[in-house]
């Protein structure tokens, strides 16, 4: 039992990973449930994908009973009525509350405008699912994750929160309002065993990083990094498995970067 316990340490606890039909988000949700986990694979436009991902987690050995490994839901995080419907399935496909919200819905604008070039369109949609979405899903885990232990509340953000780079206003602006948010809901879920955090990666090489940028500028961004690179979902996941396990009952309240020294 030890044994198991080392090897898959949030083995049968329920995850659900928004944005997870690619990306970052993608590889937390088969991370985490390689760690044990049974994982609600979250997608608001991209089922095709979504699927792809819960049929991956889904041949994974068995660690509970004769259920799903991973189910899809479709949701999208800005809209509270989704939102609800998200933890509804999980708790009815599973039996069991939410132990772990991962948040990785989010979205950057490729154009990367200036402020005075951002449209108010695209700002409030920025602010809608990535400062809005992070609320909802937040208030709704608050409210419905399980206490005592194991609750975990992980929100991904951004270095570029001190990165602070031409053409990320809007987007740097709806993950600062997140880290904010989440040191303060911390403190809001004293008593209840269950833990916030954020953790904000760098660039990291995934299709939202390359959309609009050409290959000379990821070779600079590349070349602004300690280690020649853009930093790759391997780098991510790791620590948000470790966040999501009982070894990282003690850190709580905290925005922990992840981007190789680029910030």
């Amino acid at each position: 039992m030890a044994a198991q316990s080392q090897l898959l340490p949030i083995a049968g606890r329920v995850a659900i990973v928004t944005g997870s039909s690619r990306g970052i988000g993608r590889a937390i949700a088969i991370y985490l449930a390689e760690l044990g986990a049974r994982v609600v694979v979250n997608y608001t436009t991209k089922s095709y994908d979504a699927e792809l991902v819960a049929a991956e987690i889904n041949g994974l050995p068995a660690i509970t009973g004769n259920g799903p490994r991973a189910i899809v839901v479709q949701a999208n995080v800005s809209e509270p009525s989704q939102v609800k419907s998200l933890f509804d399935a999980a708790e009815r496909a599973f039996e069991s509350p939410v132990h772990i919200l991962v948040n990785s819905a989010g979205v950057l604008d490729p154009k990367y405008p200036s402020i005075a070039n951002t449209s108010v369109e695209d700002f409030d949609r920025t602010f809608s699912v990535n400062t809005k979405g992070a609320f909802l899903c937040s208030k709704e885990a608050d409210n419905r994750l399980k206490q005592g232990s194991g609750g975990r509340i992980i929100l991904l953000t951004s270095s570029m929160t001190r990165g602070l780079k031409p053409g990320f206003g809007a987007y740097a602006a709806s993950k600062a309002a997140v880290e904010t948010m989440v040191k303060i809901l911390a403190k809001e879920l004293k008593g209840t065993g269950i833990t916030a955090n954020c953790v904000a990666p760098g660039p990291i090489a995934t299709e939202m990083f390359f959309e609009g940028k050409s290959s000379e500028v990821v070779e600079k961004i590349a070349a602004e990094n300690p280690f020649g690179r853009v930093g790759e979902v391997k780098d991510v996941v790791p620590l948000v498995g470790f966040l999501a396990g009982d070894g990282g009952e003690w850190i709580n309240g905290q925005i922990i970067p992840v981007n190789g020294g680029y910030v």
